[in-house]
C-alpha cells in the first residue's frame, strides 16, 4: 500500500487560525493576518481543537494519491461522503492481469493462500475470455473485491478528523485502518499541530461508540 500527500492548502495552520480569529474579532482580515505570529497561530489552533470549534478547520484541504488497496477497501472509503474521489476505471482500464490484495489471515495460512490464488487465477482467465466477447464494462462484473485499485482523494481537515476517528479504531477493518494510519502520518508532516487531536474516539475523547463490540481499549485509556 502506498499513500502520498500530493497537495494541500498552503500554510494550513495559519489559515485555520485566521478563520478562527475572524469568529472572535471585529477587525478586518488585513489586521487579523498581521497579528498572526507563530505563537498566536499555535494558541488559536490549540484552542479551536480543544473546545471542538471545528468549522474553521474546514477551510483547509488535503489531497492524497493512494495505490495498492483493494476494491473492498475503496468501497468503505467512499462512504465518507464529504470528500472527493477519482478512481481507476474498470470500464476503460484492461484488467486482464489485475493485481490483487491478499488479507494477512489468508497470506499466513498456506492452505487458504493456495485456494485464494487458484480462484484468482481462474477469475483472471475468465475475465480475459469475457473481455473478448463483451465490452470491458460488462466483463468487469466478474472481478473480485480483492482487485487492486488506485485513487486520488481530497478531504477537508474536519472530514479527516471524522475519518480518523472511525478508521483508526481497532474495530475498523484492517486494510482501511492501515490506510488511515498512513494518511495521518502524511498530514502530520505538514500540519502537526492541527492534527494533534486526531485519532480514535477512545484516545481523543475517552469515549467508545462500539457498545457491546468495544475492544475494551477505552477503559485502559481512561485509567491512564
Amino acid at each position: 500500500m502506498k499513500v502520498k500527500l500530493v497537495a494541500y492548502t498552503p500554510e494550513p495552520e495559519k489559515t485555520v487560525a485566521l478563520a478562527g480569529r475572524m469568529c472572535y474579532s471585529n477587525r478586518g482580515v488585513d489586521n487579523l493576518a498581521d497579528t498572526l505570529t507563530p505563537a498566536e497561530v499555535e494558541r488559536m489552533v490549540k484552542m479551536l481543537t480543544e473546545v471542538g470549534h471545528l468549522s474553521p478547520i474546514e477551510h483547509v484541504s488535503f489531497t492524497f494519491a493512494v495505490e495498492g488497496i483493494s476494491r473492498a477497501c475503496s468501497h468503505q472509503l467512499v462512504r465518507h461522503r464529504i470528500a472527493s474521489y477519482s478512481q481507476k476505471s474498470q470500464r476503460y482500464v484492461d484488467e486482464t492481469s489485475f493485481d490483487y490484495i491478499v488479507p494477512p489471515s489468508i497470506a499466513n495460512n498456506p492452505e487458504a493462500r493456495e485456494l485464494y490464488t487458484r480462484v484468482i487465477n481462474t477469475i483472471r482467465e475468465s475475465y480475459t475470455q469475457l473481455a473478448e466477447m463483451v465490452p470491458r464494462e460488462d466483463a468487469r462484473y466478474i472481478l473480485p473485491n480483492a482487485t487492486e485499485t488506485k485513487l486520488v482523494l481530497s478531504f477537508n481537515a474536519r472530514s479527516l478528523y471524522n475519518f480518523f476517528s472511525q478508521r483508526l479504531c481497532l474495530r475498523a477493518q484492517w486494510e482501511i485502518r492501515e490506510m488511515a494510519q498512513l494518511m495521518l502520518v502524511e498530514v502530520m508532516k505538514v500540519a502537526p499541530l492541527l492534527f494533534s487531536k486526531a485519532g480514535p474516539s477512545c484516545e481523543v475523547e475517552g469515549i467508545c461508540w462500539e457498545g457491546k463490540k468495544s475492544c475494551g481499549r477505552c477503559e485502559d485509556v481512561r485509567e491512564r
